[in-house]
C-alpha cells in the first residue's frame, strides 16, 4: 500500500454513507473534502 503525500490527490474511492447511500470522491470534485475515520465506539483503537 503506497502513502499519499501532502498535496497529492486522493485515488478514486467510494464508501457507504450513514444516509444508506453509496458516495464516491468524484461527486465532490472541485469541493474540499476532508475524511474522518472514527472507529466504533468501545473498540480498541
Amino acid at each position: 500500500m503506497s502513502k499519499l503525500k501532502v498535496g497529492q490527490k486522493a485515488p478514486e474511492f467510494n464508501l457507504p454513507g450513514s444516509d444508506g447511500k453509496t458516495h464516491q470522491l468524484s461527486d465532490y470534485q472541485g469541493k474540499n473534502v476532508v475524511l474522518y475515520f472514527y472507529p466504533k465506539d468501545d473498540t480498541p483503537g
